[in-house]
């Protein structure tokens, strides 16, 4: 139960919320408009702002969570080539 509350509530991005306004605006253009095909295109914003979910393949669209610790830097080693 912790992991769909932490889900549909934590995570929440740009992206996420654009989703969520597309699906609110498609979704009260279907109603007026009585068209059913708007109301899927509702409906398919809406699952993927509530779900976090980027698509439906393999599971592996969901929008990835950013790591901002950063434990060690590693140092880079340069060596010059020069030409004959």
């Amino acid at each position: 139960m912790e992991t769909i509350k932490q889900t549909l509530f934590a995570g929440w991005h740009f992206m996420r919320w654009l989703r969520l306004v597309f699906g609110i605006i498609f979704i009260v253009q279907a109603i007026q408009m009585r068209d059913m095909m708007v109301g899927v295109i509702a409906g398919f914003f809406l699952v993927t702002a509530i779900t976090n979910a980027g698509c439906w393949g393999a599971g592996s669209c969901a929008a990835p969570t950013r790591k901002t610790t950063r434990e060690s830097t590693e140092e880079i080693s340069y060596e010059e080539i020069k030409d004959k």
